[in-house]
């Protein structure tokens, strides 16, 4: 893989967030941006991390829309309760 393919191309994604996405078989930028960013937060929740917030959620949203994370928090929030509506979120 090349730097230009490097998940820490995107934004938002540092070197902890590349190791969670890396253990459900995400490894470049261009896998990642083939996912849905809500389904990818789920799997993370699933498999990973079950502590993840709206933050983590916006950061992952945001790498994939190229904004930073503290912009769309709420909106990616809202979202992510509407596809899961029992969902509750714990602090940041």
């Amino acid at each position: 893989m090349n730097k230009t393919d490097s998940l820490r191309q995107l934004a938002n994604i540092g070197k902890i967030t590349e190791k969670k996405l890396n253990q459900i078989g995400i490894f470049s930028r261009e896998e990642f941006l083939a996912r849905d960013p809500y389904d990818v937060f789920t799997i993370l929740r699933e498999k990973v991390d079950p502590t993840l917030c709206r933050c983590a959620l916006a950061s992952i949203v945001g790498a994939k829309l190229g904004q930073p994370w503290h912009r769309i928090t709420k909106a990616t929030a809202r979202e992510y309760e509407k596809r899961h509506p029992d969902h509750v979120w714990g602090k940041c």
